[in-house]
């Protein structure tokens, strides 16, 4: 292993950076964001995201597993910068950090990769409208990834799913998954539309359908809405089917993320007894 180059200074451009996209905002204008913890650096490396540089701590160099996230970037030509507590604390965001960050630049993912077929199963893609808790969001792209989605959407009006508690609380699925992010309202219409995709909203209506009724075999995008207001009225209004789950207790709803868990384990199971 190459000797890791040292930074001093909480002034450090590279440092600086890092404290940036902690913010929504610098993300999108550097089209970059960070990656926190060994569990995450590996992951983030296993499905081969570019990383523009990273930082480990002093503590961390007496980690086997940091340390062979270090070799790993070097092997790759990426620079990696070793850091004492006080410089890393500047840059990261967690509140017991592990001492190993990652800057990592977005990868940019297009319609036809989600709508790529896996093993010869015909697509089967979320949408996100309007989901704005970051538990929540990191918990539907995990459960998404783990039930053999092919990607992901999320409309304009959804949180920052490259934030550190969206990436944290995914358990590094974020990096496993092709998302497609801040889309429009006509975008997913049509492309649902020209590519013969049924479009499958969740909605407390007279003219949904119990959830374990609608064909999840068969291409379809699935529309879950915000916490609080459900799936929005434009995505309802061109919705081919509506959906509900279905409940004997005395709860009005169920949290989006359980909801989410539900309807793709019955895709799940339809499209395994095939």
């Amino acid at each position: 292993m190459a000797e890791l180059e040292r930074i001093e200074s909480l002034a450090n451009a590279k440092i600086k950076l890092a404290a940036k996209l902690h913010s929504s905002t610098h993300r999108k204008t550097e089209n970059m964001f960070v990656a926190e913890g060994i569990r995450l650096a590996e992951m983030a490396l296993k499905a081969e995201w570019p990383v523009e540089y990273a930082l480990i701590s002093d503590t961390a160099t007496e980690n086997e597993r940091a340390m062979a996230i270090v070799t790993a970037l070097q092997e790759r030509e990426c620079s990696v910068y070793q850091v004492d507590d006080r410089v890393y604390d500047k840059a990261a965001d967690t509140v017991t950090p592990q001492g190993v960050l990652l800057v990592v630049r977005n990868r940019i993912f297009s319609w036809q990769e989600l709508l790529r077929s896996k093993e010869g199963t015909a697509p089967l893609i979320v949408v996100l409208d309007g989901i704005q808790d970051p538990g929540n969001a990191g918990t539907i792209i995990r459960t998404a990834e783990a039930l053999g989605c092919t990607g992901i959407v999320c409309m304009e009006n959804t949180v920052d799913v490259f934030s550190d508690k969206v990436v944290r609380a995914s358990m590094g699925a974020v990096f496993n998954i092709p998302i497609i992010t801040n889309a429009h309202h006509e975008e997913v219409i049509d492309v649902c539309h020209d590519n013969e995709v049924s479009l499958v909203a969740t909605a407390l209506e007279e003219t949904a359908i119990r959830h374990y009724l609608a064909d999840y075999v068969s291409p379809c995008a699935i529309v879950f809405g915000n916490e609080g207001n459900g799936v929005s009225d434009r995505m309802l209004t061109d919705a081919d089917q509506k959906v509900y789950i279905p409940m004997s207790g005395q709860a009005e709803s169920l949290n989006v993320s359980a909801a989410v868990a539900i309807l793709l384990y019955e895709a799940y199971r339809q499209r395994s007894i095939l």
